[in-house]
């Protein structure tokens, strides 16, 4: 399975985390000591929320914007045919698109 095989639900959205390497002063950490990114990439995103009235509302982000969101934000999913890491989140767990 890959990521291209989930397809987020209803406001949910499907994001690829950013990789990093390295601190902030250039030295190589080993990937156990290294804080996890709160940036990645929009890779899938649901249909959107049904509002009181009953009507679709879209969301906010697309396929392919940059985002930032919190430490704890969204469930790691891991598919066994791609190494990157990927979280599902809902689209109110996202703080902002990097422009």
């Amino acid at each position: 399975m890959s990521a291209t095989h989930i397809k987020p639900l209803g406001n949910r959205v499907l994001i690829k985390r950013s990789k990093s390497n390295t601190s902030k002063g250039g030295i190589l950490l080993p990937e156990t000591a290294q804080e996890k990114p709160k940036q990645g990439e929009v890779v899938a995103v649901g249909p959107g929320a049904l509002d009181d009235s009953g009507k679709l509302k879209p969301l906010n982000v697309r396929v392919g914007d940059s985002v930032m969101f919190s430490s704890y934000a969204g469930s790691e999913v891991k598919t066994s045919d791609d190494q990157a890491e990927y979280l599902i989140m809902s689209e109110d767990d996202i703080l902002g698109v990097l422009v």
